[in-house]
């Protein structure tokens, strides 16, 4: 028999399942708003500046016309999500939902809808992580320095990351190589003006920033890009040797193009006028995911 006066032990939340809520733990949706009360996990109403972003937050560029949409909704219906936070000083501490919050401060609300969690930092930036990529709202360099925060500051492994995230390991791996690019590369990734796929081709160029102004200026596809990126290697004279059955340079750009996207292994096998889509996954929760984006949230 349990002592009763013994605090239960915190349990650290150890995975997504369908979302976010097994990291948030299940919260209460029709619970009545009411003054806070910490670490209760109902729905409370907090004002706005009450309310501080969190410094390591994974999302740095906000969109502000996205955040003008987003602000007269939430003037007209109100903050129909609730804001997760922590306490912290005097004060509270955005987990989740920074984006929101903005707009409710555009939208003068002088109060809002909060869910208050204890969350230590690591916990913290999972969820802040975890939130944005669910909703794809992530650019690769916020994505990548997420994860090297992740793996520098609270020793998760690549492995541990991708299982966290419901993603391949190599997408990680891939993700945490954009962080070798100059820093005025990383910032064309962050403005939208070079993805993901142009950014990968170049990582290893001697001249990375003129190769990457030349693929925006042009307009170049990701296959001319992974080509350029070779004729501005040094050669070493000796002549690589090609594999036997050499695949085509288009569909292995589709394939990593689709990977980037999902985060997962994409196998395209094309012959003649049709062919077969291969995604491979590793856990439920990636096949749960797959599942979601064919079916465009509604599975």
């Amino acid at each position: 028999m349990t002592d009763p006066k013994e605090k239960p032990v915190k349990r650290r939340p150890n995975g997504l399942g369908r979302g976010l809520s097994s990291l948030l733990g299940e919260v209460e949706k029709e619970a009545p708003v009411s003054g806070p009360t910490p670490d209760d996990g109902a729905v409370q109403l907090l004002p706005v500046d009450r309310i501080s972003p969190h410094p390591d937050q994974p999302r740095r560029h906000f969109d502000d016309e996205a955040l003008g949409e987003l602000a007269k909704s939430i003037e007209a219906r109100g903050v129909i999500q609730p804001i997760v936070v922590r306490p912290a000083g005097r004060g509270y501490q955005i987990v989740a939902g920074e984006r929101r919050w903005r707009a409710a401060q555009r939208a003068r609300l002088h109060d809002v809808p909060v869910i208050v969690r204890d969350f230590d930092d690591a916990e913290t930036l999972e969820i802040a992580l975890v939130e944005n990529i669910q909703r794809e709202d992530l650019n690769a360099i916020e994505e990548a320095e997420a994860y090297k925060r992740l793996i520098d500051d609270f020793g998760h492994s690549q492995a541990a990351l991708a299982r966290l995230v419901h993603k391949s390991r190599s997408h990680v791996a891939n993700l945490l190589r954009l962080l070798d690019l100059p820093e005025t590369v990383r910032a064309m990734v962050v403005e939208g003006t070079l993805d993901m796929g142009h950014a990968r081709a170049i990582i290893s160029a001697p001249d990375a920033e003129q190769l990457a102004k030349r693929i925006v200026n042009e307009g170049l596809s990701v296959r001319a890009a992974e080509a350029l990126a070779r004729d501005a290697k040094p050669s070493t004279g000796a002549k690589a040797s090609k594999a036997p059955a050499e695949r085509d340079p288009d569909i292995v750009a589709l394939e990593r193009r689709l990977g980037d996207a999902l985060g997962l292994k994409v196998r395209v096998d094309h012959q003649g006028k049709g062919g077969s889509v291969k995604l491979d996954y590793s856990t439920l929760d990636q096949l749960d995911l797959i599942c979601l984006r064919l079916s465009g949230g509604s599975f």
